[in-house]
């Protein structure tokens, strides 16, 4: 079944700054076309492919906010359009038992029956949050929320290339209203490139324990998930004081050596009606190591809803509104301020240094066959400089699913 993203068209105002800050006044557009392709082998088992054609670019190339406004803007743009592969999977169901209930067909998920208590095994190319820190209200840039901060928490620094797959594996295990997950992928073969770690040397764990329950009758859940990279990473302080001995500015790539990066994070959803819903991330990671694959986040809180239209009587529309803040350690605010680049920040200094505020809303819409977003966002303190912003970004969605 194809599937037609186009025309996310965004505008703002800021004043200019160095290499990875946001230029000001521009329109960018992404569209992609993804053709979701699966099999049937034998009973539990799945097999699915993704191939994926790709146009466009985010704002600046992807670059200036820490949470970047637009979860489908990769850190690799083309004018031109280029087909990939992102996904190539195979999926093993073991049913252990337990009450049975219907399943859906969807993107990559076939209809079917399955048990409450069962065993599910994930292996091959696929995007880490496929699996991990998923929520029902925040985690579709093409369907709810855009902001990579509010889609996904902002601290889990998730093993990914820079569209953001990764080859590995992942277990869960689902007994009763608990979930527990584990899973073992490869890191890039440097921080935040394009091309995966050939050898597997440079890997990461991702481990996640999740509870269902209700509230009042309404369905919710919550989840702490932790990861755990393994791979070749500078430390902030060495690099600032590398800078301070040459002159130059400081760089994560000059003082780079195996070592580890840790983080955890917690995720909640929650059904407050049968038309609103409510959400919460929060998450930390090491700051005294540079990220390696997503985004400069050391610490971050995010909240927001999802309201239905059934509310004013348009059942097919949705609205959304969230809000997220996110912070850097002293180690990463030294190193920006003495001329480092991060992954999507870098001012050439940090002297005035604050949280990263963003605010975002969107409304969805049925047209035709089609659905329709409409977006804004607010974000201040754009890359964690005081003396930057506020910006407000504009954005439309248009997508279609056969």
């Amino acid at each position: 079944m194809p599937k037609l993203s186009p025309a996310r068209r965004i505008r703002f105002n800021l004043t200019d700054g160095c290499s990875n800050s946001l230029i000001p006044n521009q329109t960018r557009e992404t569209w992609d076309v993804t053709f979701y392709a699966g099999i049937r082998p034998w009973k539990g088992g799945e097999f699915w492919i993704n191939p994926e054609i790709d146009q466009g670019f985010g704002l600046s190339s992807t670059l200036g906010v820490a949470g970047f406004p637009s979860g489908e803007a990769y850190k690799v743009g083309s004018a031109s359009p280029y087909a990939r592969i992102p996904r190539a999977f195979f999926r093993q169901t073991f049913d252990l038992g337990g009450e049975t209930k219907k399943v859906d067909g969807d993107i990559n998920q076939f209809a079917g029956i399955q048990t409450n208590d069962r065993i599910i095994l994930t292996v091959g190319k696929f995007a880490v949050t496929d699996v991990f820190d998923t929520n029902k209200y925040a985690h579709d840039p093409r369907k709810d929320f855009m902001n990579w901060s509010l889609i996904d928490t902002g601290t889990f620094d998730y093993a990914a290339d820079a569209w953001g797959y990764t080859y590995g594996a992942a277990l869960e295990w689902y007994q009763g209203s608990w979930t527990i997950r584990g899973g073992l992928f490869d890191l890039s073969r440097v921080p935040n490139s394009s091309e995966l770690d050939p050898s597997f040397a440079q890997f990461q764990w991702v481990g996640e324990i999740e509870h269902r329950h209700e509230i009042w009758g309404k369905p919710g859940k919550i989840a702490v998930t932790g990861f755990l990279s393994r791979g070749r990473m500078g430390r902030f302080d060495n690099a600032v004081a590398l800078a301070q001995a040459t002159g130059g500015p400081a760089d994560t790539a000059s003082v780079r050596s195996y070592r580890s990066r840790a983080g955890v994070s917690v995720n909640l959803e929650q059904a407050v009606t049968r038309d609103l819903g409510i959400f919460v991330r929060a998450g930390v990671a090491d700051g005294s190591v540079e990220s390696y694959e997503f985004t400069d986040i050391d610490g971050t809180a995010a909240a927001g809803l999802s309201l239905s239209g059934a509310s004013w009587n348009r059942p097919n529309d949705a609205f959304g509104l969230a809000g997220v803040i996110n912070g850097i350690s002293s180690a990463r605010r030294a190193y920006l301020d003495a001329g480092g680049l991060g992954i999507l920040v870098g001012d050439g200094r940090l002297p005035n240094a604050g949280p990263e505020k963003i605010l975002e809303s969107y409304y969805s819409f049925p047209i035709s066959v089609w659905r329709a977003t409409l977006n804004y966002q607010l974000i201040t303190n754009p890359a964690y400089n005081r003396d930057r912003g506020p910006v407000s970004v504009f954005g439309a969605r248009l997508r279609a699913q056969f």
